[in-house]
C-alpha cells in the first residue's frame, strides 16, 4: 500500500518515517493488531481495539482514543482503496534512550494496509521445541516482540510446514505463531480449543468461534494434535484453515466434519455482521 496513517496524519510509505531511537525498534517495546478488512470495512473492530488496549495495559503504553484509532483505520482504507485485505495497527514506546526504559516524547502510532495472503486450501504444522512460557510477563499479549515467532517458523518452513505450533511449559497444547489450534478429540466427537491459561493469545476469531458454540476450551498434551482426526487454525487473515499433517504424519480428515461446520458457522457470522 501507498499511503500509511503515522502519528496522527496520512503520509506516502515512501517517506514515512520512525526515530532510529524508537524503542519497538530497540527493545521490541509496541504492541500490535491485524484486522481483515471485508467490502471496504474493517472487520470486527470494537474486539481488536479492546484486544489492543488489553495489550498496551500490560505494557504500560498508551493508546490514542479509540475514535482516533477508528478514524486512522477508515483514512488509510480510503486512501488506498482498499476493499478487502487487512490493516495492521502498530504502537510502540517511541523515542527513547538506548536501553530498557522508556524516553518522555509518547508512543510512536502507525497504521498501514496491505493484501491478504494467498493461503493454501489446508496446511502442513510443525511442533517446535521451544515450549511458549504461560507465566511469562507478555504471556497473552500481542507485543511485537516477534522474534521467537521468527524462529520457529523458519524450523517449521525448513521441515516442510506452512505453520510452526508451541506447546507450554507444562507440555500441553498452546497456540501457533500466529494462529490458535482447533483439534478433535474422543475420537472426532469433540472440538477443543486450548484455554487462555495455556498462556496462547486470546484470538478474535477464535473468541467468535467458542461464542457460535462450535467448540469449548480445554488443555489437551501437546502430543494430541497428531493423534486428532482432524484439526485447524484460525486467524484474522486464515478464518479457519484446515490442517493436513503435524510433524509430516497426515490426519485422518482433512477437512473433517467438524472443521467443515466451524467455517461454515464463521463464513455466516462475517456476512450477518462487520463487527460482531
Amino acid at each position: 500500500m501507498s499511503t500509511v496513517w503515522i502519528n496522527g496524519s496520512l503520509a506516502p510509505a515512501s517517506s514515512a518515517r520512525v526515530s532510529p531511537f524508537d524503542h519497538g525498534l530497540l527493545t521490541g517495546d509496541g504492541v500490535f493488531e491485524t484486522l481483515k478488512v471485508v467490502d471496504g470495512r474493517p472487520f470486527a473492530v470494537r474486539r481488536h481495539l479492546e484486544r489492543l488496549a488489553f495489550s498496551a495495559q500490560g505494557l504500560g503504553l498508551a493508546l490514542p482514543p479509540v475514535l482516533t484509532l477508528r478514524t486512522a483505520l477508515d483514512a488509510v482504507i480510503g486512501a488506498n482503496g482498499l476493499a478487502s485485505g487487512r490493516l495492521r495497527i502498530t504502537v510502540t514506546g517511541g523515542p527513547s534512550p538506548l536501553g530498557s526504559d522508556r524516553g518522555s516524547e509518547g508512543p510512536t502510532v502507525i497504521v498501514a494496509g496491505g493484501p491478504l495472503p494467498a493461503w493454501a486450501p489446508m496446511v502442513d504444522v510443525v511442533t517446535v521445541p521451544w515450549p511458549r512460557n504461560e507465566r511469562g510477563a507478555l504471556a497473552g499479549l500481542k507485543t511485537i516482540s516477534y522474534g521467537e515467532n521468527v524462529v520457529a517458523l523458519a524450523y517449521a518452513k525448513q521441515r516442510g510446514g506452512g505453520e510452526a505450533v508451541f506447546g507450554n511449559l507444562v507440555g500441553n497444547l498452546c497456540e501457533g505463531t500466529g494462529t490458535n489450534v482447533f483439534l478433535a478429540v474422543d475420537g472426532g466427537a469433540r472440538l477443543v480449543t486450548p484455554p487462555l491459561s495455556s498462556g496462547c493469545l486470546a484470538g478474535v476469531t477464535r473468541a467468535l468461534l467458542l461464542e457460535a458454540g462450535v467448540a469449548v476450551e480445554e488443555d489437551v498434551p501437546l502430543g494430541a494434535l497428531a493423534d486428532a482426526t482432524e484439526a485447524f487454525l484460525c486467524s484474522t487473515t486464515r478464518d479457519v484453515h484446515p490442517i493436513s499433517s503435524v510433524d509430516g504424519s497426515d490426519l485422518a480428515l482433512c477437512p473433517g466434519p467438524l472443521t467443515t461446520a466451524a467455517a461454515a458457522a464463521f463464513a455466516e457470522l462475517v456476512t450477518r455482521s462487520d463487527d460482531p
